[in-house]
């Protein structure tokens, strides 16, 4: 069996599809950069990521899967699990080996590569609605607000579009930590190319050494937090502990629905 390695980008991974129709090669096993190579391993093809080839894949996908199938397949590659390369892989390449007339692959559930790509994208989906659930912001002195996380799985570009819609008036950012980027909202304002109205930015730190917050627990700094918000803040703790019924606690089933890696960015456990 053939190695591919690839650059751990879904351009590669197109990449790596293209090239092994083109090179007459399945099947394949592919890793990731700085995986360690299978036992015996023959010399492996490092894939070339190459745009043209990667959008030609792509558009082929189009011609044979549905708008859901496509969508599956990105929103599973927003996992950023390593297991998901391989079934992935395999899937594409699936898709452009079934016979002509044939049902397309997507709606094969018992196909083993197809069941994981659809599993990964369903962790992404409920990552996603979970940070809507679980996502607090705190108000800064200049009235801007403040939300950070730390998902499983790159969700950010799937809930931006929620606190749009709910939080149109205000200014905000929501920041991954674990990513070290995040979007930024000022209402009534162009993005930084001038061209588009409104809408989130997608923003970096050079240095997160100097930003008012801290990345472990996202809190913001004393000196930058409203005093109506750590009011607020407060408040919400004292509710969260008044409505607690002792004798109906049940710690289990608060982890099944709340997990504690959520825990140290929301304010009533802190």
């Amino acid at each position: 069996m053939t190695t591919y390695i690839f650059d751990h980008t879904l351009d590669g991974l197109l990449t790596a599809v293209f090239d092994s129709f083109a090179l007459h090669q399945h099947p394949v096993t592919l890793l990731a950069e700085g995986m360690q190579l299978p036992l015996f391993a023959d010399k492996p093809h490092h894939v070339a990521t190459d745009g043209e080839k990667a959008e030609r894949v792509w558009k082929g996908l189009e011609k044979h899967l549905s708008a859901g199938g496509l969508r599956i397949i990105t929103l599973s590659w927003l996992s950023e699990e390593p297991a998901l390369h391989q079934p992935l892989f395999n899937y594409i390449c699936k898709v452009f080996l079934q016979p002509k007339g044939a049902p397309s692959i997507e709606t094969n559930a018992s196909d083993e590569d197809v069941l994981a790509v659809r599993n990964t994208c369903r962790r992404v989906l409920h990552e996603s609605q979970r940070m809507k659930q679980f996502l607090r912001f705190q108000k800064a002195k200049d009235g801007t607000y403040l939300g950070v996380v730390s998902p499983d799985h790159d969700v950010l570009p799937l809930i931006i579009d929620h606190f749009e819609d709910r939080f149109g008036d205000q200014p905000w950012l929501i920041y991954d930590a674990h990513r070290h980027y995040g979007y930024y909202y000022q209402p009534n304002s162009t993005s930084l190319q001038g061209k588009v109205p409104g809408g989130p930015i997608r923003i970096t730190f050079e240095d997160e050494q100097s930003i008012p917050f801290d990345l472990t627990n996202g809190k913001l700094n004393a000196d930058v937090l409203s005093s109506d918000d750590e009011l607020f803040q407060k408040l919400w703790r004292t509710y969260f502990k008044a409505i607690c019924i002792k004798e109906r606690m049940n710690p289990k089933k608060q982890l099944s629905d709340m997990p504690r890696r959520y825990w140290k960015y929301m304010t009533e456990k802190n």
